[in-house]
């Protein structure tokens, strides 16, 4: 794996603005519409995530949702290293997260990243993204709590990559669980209240 310190902004600033670009994407806002209900950012917490999109009681509509905000990231970082091997795929992944927590399209104010951090990590490691994976089940099963799942699968999952991959994939997994956790805040925030809804829950607006 290269090393962080070669990179060349050739490599970066694209993958990083292509990367962006097919992050932005806000499947959520887009699917519900679709379905006829409205603007997703009127609804429960106002996140364009899978998790409210649940709360509209559209099980396939959120779905469709997680599967289309996992597959955003994992095409832009496999994409990128078609194209430009594996320096140009941490680059897009990172980038990906960029563009689905702050898209440009709604005024930087996007989703809160679980989803596509997934995704990216399948791509770029699959075993790392395999046991965040994993880890988003079990504390899912659990507790019940979908930020509480989310946050636990992102922030081991730098400790995954280091075993598994070394520092690359490490650094950008440790740069995912801080972005996760900043766009999480009033979600920890509730969770040391013990006041965070658990999964299906419906929810009238988020503090």
């Amino acid at each position: 794996m290269p090393d962080p310190a070669s990179w060349s902004l050739a490599v970066v600033i694209p993958a990083l603005l292509g990367g962006y670009l097919l992050g932005s994407v806000p499947f959520g806002l887009v699917l519900t519409r679709l379905g006829g209900y409205g603007d997703i950012r009127k609804i429960g917490s106002g996140n364009i995530g899978a998790t409210n999109v649940l709360r509209t009681g559209n099980k396939p509509l959120a779905l469709a949702t997680l599967v289309l905000d996992s597959g955003k990231g994992a095409a832009a970082a496999l994409l990128a290293l078609w194209l430009g091997g594996q320096e140009a795929a941490l680059m897009a992944g990172g980038g990906a997260m960029l563009g689905h927590t702050f898209p440009v399209w709604l005024g930087f104010k996007g989703g809160k990243g679980v989803a596509t951090a997934l995704g990216v990590l399948l791509a770029v490691a699959w075993p790392v993204g395999v046991f965040a994976c994993l880890t988003w089940l079990v504390t899912a099963a659990l507790f019940r709590i979908s930020s509480l799942s989310g946050l636990m699968s992102v922030s081991l999952a730098p400790l995954f990559a280091w075993w598994w991959t070394g520092p690359g994939v490490a650094l950008l997994a440790a740069a995912i669980a801080v972005l996760v956790a900043i766009r999480h805040d009033q979600n920890i925030r509730r969770l040391l209240k013990g006041e965070e809804p658990r999964i299906g829950a419906k929810k009238k607006a988020e503090a």
